[in-house]
C-alpha cells in the first residue's frame, strides 16, 4: 500500500483547472474503514466515498478497512461535483496494488460512478478537454455519454469507458503494451458543414415587407431589434422564423457555445458540438438569476446559453423592469460577471436580442383598424416598463402593423429563408474578412487566435472611425437626424453600424446616403412613437 495520484479536472465558469487527487492508504488494519477527503469538496465530492465503496465492491475488489485519505489538490480551489468518482476509485486500487500501471501522468480521468461500477456522464466535459489539451496531457478516459463531447478537441485521445473494470483493463494494457482500445475520432468540421434544416421559413409570412427586411439586416451584422405592434400582427412569427436566415457557425463560436452548453448540463450527448446557433426564448416570469446566470457557485444563465445566437423576448414590457435592466452589462460588453462569496466568474454573452411588444396595454394604440382604448398615464406606465437605457442599446425598432386581407389572402409567394440566408451569408463573409485584418494586425495571424468581432455589431468605436466613414452628403443627413431626434453617443454608433451592414448587403464599399437615411427609418422610438 502508497500513495498514489491521478490527474482529473474541475471546472470554474466556462473553463477547467487540472486537479490533483492524491490517494493514501494507511499500513496499518483497522475493525472498519475510514474515509477522508480533503481539498474544499463539496457535498457531492464528500458523499463520493460512498459510491466509489460500493462502485469498488461490486466490481469484484475487496478491500481490507484501512483508512483511506483522500487530498484534492490545489486545495485552495473549491472542488463540486461527482466527476471525481472515477478518479479516487481508480487512486484507490492504485495506491492497493490492483493496477499494473504505476504512473498515470498521461491520463486525466473524470466520471461519476454508479453502485454497480457502471460510468455516467458529467457536466462541463469539453472545458476538461480543452484544459488537458493546454496541459499537453495525451489521454483523456471519460464516460460514453461524454466521449463525442471530448473528441471534439484535437490533440488529445479520447477513451469512452462505460464501468470502472473497463476502465482497469484499459490502463492495464496500456502499461504492458497491449493496448487494443482506439480513441474517438470527431471531426467537428463536419458536424458543422452538415446541411440545417429549419422548421419555419418566411416564405410563410405574407406581407410585412418593411419587417422582413429589417429582420434581413439585423440577421446580417448581429443587430438587436425591436419589433412594435399589435396582437396578430405577426411578430413571434417573423421572430422564430430569424434562426432560419442567420449564419452558420463558425468553428471559434461552436467552440465557445458548446463550453457553455456543456457546463450548463444542455447539450445533446449525441452531436457532442453546438452546430446550430442558439435560439433562447425564455417566459417573461423568469428571474434576473435565471436570466444572466447565478447560485451559489455561479452557472451561466439565459443570455449566456444564447452565445453567438438569438435571445428572443416576447412581450417585453411584461418582463420585470428588474430582469430586464440586467440586461445592459451583457448588451454592451458581451460579457456577463457574477459576483458571489466563493467566487467571482464571468461567462460569454454576445447574442442577438430580439424583442417583441404591443404598443400599449390593449395592443391597439395607432392601430387604424380598432380603437385604442387605454387612456395616457395607462400607456405611460406601460411603456416606461422598458428603460430608455435598454432601448437604447436596441439598434433597430421598427413597427409592425396588422396585415391587411389582401396581403394575406395574396396569390404571390412570398421570398423563403434560403433566399435571405444566400444574401445574409454574403454580407457576413465581407464582415468575416474584414475583421480578419485586424486580427492579423492585432495577434500576428488570425489563425488560431481568438477573434473577438464576427460581425458590424461587434465593432469597437475605433473600427467605427476605420470601417464607417461616410460621404459628405451623407454626414450631413446623419447630423440632421441626430440634431432632430436628440439622439445619444451609442445611437450614433449603432446607426452607423446598420449603416455599414446595409451597404454590405448590396456590396458597397462605402456607407451612401441612401444607407443612412434607411437606417433612421428603423429608428421608430427615436421619432416620439406614442406622441
Amino acid at each position: 500500500m502508497a500513495l498514489f495520484k491521478v490527474r482529473s479536472a474541475a471546472v470554474y465558469g466556462i473553463d477547467a483547472n487540472l486537479i490533483e487527487v492524491e490517494v493514501d492508504l494507511a499500513t496499518v488494519q483497522l475493525a472498519e474503514e475510514q474515509f477522508h477527503t480533503v481539498g474544499l469538496p463539496d457535498a457531492a465530492v464528500r458523499e463520493s466515498r460512498d459510491r466509489v465503496r460500493s462502485a469498488i465492491k461490486n466490481s469484484g475488489f475487496g478491500l481490507p478497512p484501512t483508512r483511506i485519505t483522500i487530498n484534492l489538490a490545489p486545495a485552495d480551489l473549491k472542488k463540486e461535483g461527482s466527476g471525481f468518482d472515477l478518479p479516487i476509485a481508480i487512486g484507490i486500487l492504485g495506491a492497493y496494488g490492483a493496477l499494473t500501471a504505476k504512473d498515470l501522468s498521461d491520463y486525466l480521468l473524470v466520471g461519476e460512478l454508479g453502485l454497480n461500477g457502471a460510468l455516467r456522464a458529467v457536466q462541463g466535459m469539453l472545458p476538461i478537454a480543452v484544459a488537458a489539451r493546454a496541459k499537453g496531457i495525451k489521454n483523456l478516459v471519460v464516460p460514453v455519454g461524454n466521449a463525442r463531447e471530448a473528441a471534439v478537441v484535437e490533440g488529445v485521445d479520447v477513451y469512452p469507458v462505460g464501468s470502472l473494470m473497463e476502465v482497469r483493463e484499459l490502463l492495464n494494457a496500456a502499461a504492458s503494451g497491449a493496448r487494443t482500445a482506439v480513441p474517438l475520432r470527431v471531426e467537428a468540421t463536419d458536424l458543422l458543414n452538415e446541411l440545417q434544416h429549419f422548421p419555419s421559413d418566411f416564405k410563410d409570412v405574407r406581407g410585412q415587407g418593411v419587417a422582413k427586411r429589417a429582420l434581413e439586416v439585423a440577421a446580417a451584422g448581429g443587430h438587436n431589434i425591436l419589433m412594435i405592434g399589435p396582437p396578430g400582427s405577426g411578430k413571434t412569427m417573423l421572430a422564430k422564423r430569424l434562426p432560419s436566415i442567420l449564419a452558420p457557425l463558425r468553428f471559434e463560436e461552436a467552440l465557445e457555445t458548446t463550453k457553455i452548453h456543456s457546463v450548463a448540463g444542455v447539450l445533446n450527448a449525441e452531436e457532442g458540438l453546438v452546430v446550430h446557433r442558439p435560439f433562447r426564448a425564455p417566459h417573461h416570469t423568469i428571474s434576473d438569476a435565471g436570466l444572466i446566470g447565478g447560485g451559489v457557485m455561479p452557472r451561466p444563465g439565459e443570455v449566456s446559453l444564447a452565445h453567438n445566437g438569438l435571445l428572443f423576448l416576447d412581450e417585453l414590457p411584461e418582463f420585470p423592469r428588474n430582469v430586464l435592466e440586467v440586461l445592459r452589462q451583457p448588451l454592451e460588453d458581451g460579457m456577463v460577471t457574477i459576483a458571489r462569496a466563493a467566487m467571482s466568474l464571468s461567462f460569454p454573452a454576445r447574442f442577438m436580442l430580439a424583442a417583441a411588444m404591443n404598443p400599449c396595454p390593449c395592443g391597439y394604440f395607432n392601430d387604424k383598424s380598432r380603437e385604442c382604448m387605454c387612456t395616457p398615464p395607462m400607456i405611460q406606465r406601460y411603456v416606461s416598463k422598458v428603460s430608455g437605457p435598454l432601448l437604447d442599446r436596441i439598434d433597430i425598432h421598427i413597427e409592425v402593423p396588422a396585415v391587411q386581407y389582401k396581403e394575406l389572402r395574396g396569390g404571390v409567394a412570398a421570398e423563403g429563408s434560403a433566399e435571405i440566408r444566400a444574401r445574409v451569408l454574403a454580407a457576413r463573409e465581407r464582415q468575416y474578412a474584414r475583421f480578419a485584418v485586424v486580427g492579423e494586425r492585432t495577434n500576428g495571424s488570425a489563425k488560431g487566435a481568438a477573434r473577438a468581432v464576427f460581425s458590424n455589431a461587434q465593432m469597437t468605436t475605433q473600427q467605427i472611425r476605420v470601417y464607417c466613414e461616410l460621404s459628405t452628403d451623407a454626414e450631413r443627413l446623419l447630423e440632421r437626424a441626430m440634431q432632430q431626434q436628440g439622439l445619444s453617443a451609442r445611437a450614433h454608433d449603432r446607426i452607423l453600424k446598420v449603416a455599414r451592414t446595409i451597404a454590405d448587403l448590396e456590396g458597397a464599399g462605402d456607407i451612401a446616403v441612401k444607407h443612412i437615411a434607411e437606417v433612421i427609418q428603423y429608428r421608430t422610438l427615436d421619432r416620439s412613437y406614442w406622441s
